[in-house]
């Protein structure tokens, strides 16, 4: 694994997202969230959260489940907290 790119704060998951993502998905997707690895991201997401390292704003990360499931990882501007949530969550 690459070295951690910025903290992650406290982890939680939508209730919905809980239910359906197993424990490889959410390890797998954390770890490449921390990472920089920003998943199913077009290249201006991809930008932004490349600033957002820099200037402290949300970053955002799109992944899919071992099973198809998309699923997004969302870190706060404060890296309080990291939420994993389903698209329709948010």
């Amino acid at each position: 694994m690459n070295e951690a790119k910025f903290p992650l704060g406290r982890i939680v998951a939508t209730a919905n997202a809980a239910s359906v993502l197993t424990q490889y998905d959410l390890e797998t997707g954390l770890l490449q969230h921390v990472a920089g690895e920003w998943g199913d991201l077009d290249e201006h997401d991809r930008q932004e959260n490349e600033k957002a390292l820099k200037n402290g704003t949300r970053l955002l990360s799109a992944y899919r489940s071992i099973t198809g499931i998309r699923y997004w990882i969302i870190t706060e501007h404060d890296r309080s907290v990291t939420t994993v949530l389903l698209p329709e969550d948010y």
